[in-house]
């Protein structure tokens, strides 16, 4: 009589890479490592203000955090995914994204989504134990805002900015510095301005099925959220001026030269303007910073002010 049905046999090494490696790769991309770049805007700052730059063993702890924070980041965002994975689906530009289009299964991101915090949570309390602290109300709040905060009105905006602010802490706190309330008040308000442009293109782009994709957007309108980013968009200015003014590390022969800062920082919020309201670009601000040379020429002309101000003047 004839076996019909093929006998069961191991898989070879080869097929096993074959399925676990694509698996490893959707789960990469699941972290959104084109947003790991946030680290690097709203991690460093306390260390390059507090002329620190070149401290061996604070820009170890700096880089250190920065990757603790990646950590937990991705993971949070493997939650928010499974959290809205048939929302995703429904997305039109979401759909791709690895659970979302079934290349990394659900079992495997939630065990991902375990192992990832918990490890990145052991090790920073071994850096520093403030660190932990800060690390663990980043990741609980995030959390909480994948399944319950964003769909609060308003609520769901401040908690995303909260998340950066708390990166200016944990940069702050590993190197044991007291940052100005200027700092953490202007990282907040920019938080914000990139957050609202961002949810107002989002809003913009995906019209009738808004509310769908994100049930929250049935409570918001696109005349509240330019109502929104216009006030941040002040607010962000004026506190970064006040922090300029304050900052002593900016200050030399008796001037305050920090507030030559102030038009790039102009020039950086007015260009990312332009782009939502005559490029319609709709990219998340971290991806519009991967694509947009003058934004990333507005950086690099900022970044090579404050090295002169602060370390070589």
């Amino acid at each position: 009589m004839l076996n019909i049905i093929a006998p069961l046999r191991p898989l070879s090494s080869a097929e096993n890479a074959g399925l676990v490696v694509p698996m490893l790769i959707g789960l990469l991309r699941t972290m959104r490592p084109r947003q790991w770049t946030k680290n690097l805007l709203f991690v460093f700052p306390p260390l390059v203000f507090d002329s620190q730059l070149f401290d061996p063993d604070a820009l170890a702890r700096v880089v250190l955090c920065s990757c603790l924070l990646i950590v937990i980041s991705g993971s949070v965002y493997i939650i928010n995914d499974l959290a809205d994975l048939e929302a995703d689906r429904a997305h039109p530009r979401k759909k791709s994204r690895p659970l979302a289009a079934g290349d990394v299964s659900a079992p495997v991101a939630w065990i991902a989504a375990i192992i990832l915090p918990t490890l990145a949570l052991a090790a920073s309390n071994s850096v520093h134990q403030n660190l932990f602290w800060v690390l663990l109300v980043y990741f609980v709040l995030q959390v909480a805002y994948s399944f319950v905060l964003k769909h609060i009105v308003l609520l769901d905006i401040l908690i995303v900015a909260a998340g950066f602010v708390l990166r200016v802490l944990a940069g702050g706190v590993v190197i044991d510095v007291q940052l100005s309330p200027w700092l953490y008040t202007s990282a907040g308000l920019l938080a914000l301005f990139l957050v609202i442009g961002k949810r107002r293109q989002e809003f913009s782009a995906l019209g009738a099925n808004a509310s769908y994709a994100r049930p929250v957007y049935t409570h918001y309108n696109l005349a509240l959220l330019d109502d929104m980013l216009r006030i941040v968009t002040a607010s962000t200015m004026i506190t970064y001026i006040l922090y300029t003014v304050e900052a002593r590390t900016m200050v030399r022969y008796g001037e305050n030269l920090g507030l030559l800062t102030v038009p790039i920082v102009i020039y950086g919020l007015f260009r990312y303007l332009y782009l939502i309201h005559v490029q319609n670009e709709g990219s998340a601000p971290d991806e519009v910073l991967l694509t947009d040379r003058p934004l990333q020429a507005t950086i690099a002309v900022a970044a090579l002010a404050y090295f002169v101000i602060i370390y070589l003047l």
